[in-house]
């Protein structure tokens, strides 16, 4: 694993608050000229570090205002049956987070909603895709924190 200092990690901090600031305006807050803080970017990028730079949309503006948390259990856990699901649900633009878990749920996604409606139809395209044993629905009711910032070390 490579090794990251303090600036990098102050440079990562920056462009997770704010990725679309000129390289001058990070390169100010973190105290380097700007070579070098293009020059530490360009690294943490060929490194994966920085996977890709995105616009974050607020999905309630957008006519998505409903999180809805599916846990997902099987009886099927074979390499078929996880390729079969998994091509299923990239299908689903809908479903934007989908995890395997350790413990009793197999697996949870995170599905962006217009209305119950909406949820009732990718419900039904998701039990088309494959075999499941469980399918348990959670409508967030407030959102308290969200972020999709890594925490760093300092």
């Amino acid at each position: 694993m490579e090794q990251f200092d303090s600036i990098d990690h102050a440079i990562l901090d920056e462009l997770q608050r704010d990725a679309s600031r000129s390289i001058q305006e990070i390169a100010q807050a973190v105290g380097l000229s700007q070579n070098p803080c293009w020059r530490r970017i360009k690294r943490l990028e060929a490194a994966g570090v920085i996977e890709r730079r995105v616009a974050i949309l607020d999905p309630e503006k957008l006519g998505k205002p409903i999180t809805v948390f599916v846990s997902i259990r099987t009886n099927q856990h074979n390499e078929a049956w996880l390729t079969r699901f998994a091509s299923g649900v990239m299908q689903i633009p809908e479903v934007v987070e989908l995890y395997r878990m350790s413990g009793e749920i197999d697996y949870l996604m995170k599905v962006l909603v217009a209305d119950i409606a909406e949820y009732d139809r990718i419900y039904k395209k998701l039990i088309e895709v494959a075999q499941l044993n469980d399918v348990s629905s959670s409508f967030a009711m407030e959102r308290i924190k969200y972020t999709t910032a890594v925490p760093l070390l300092s």
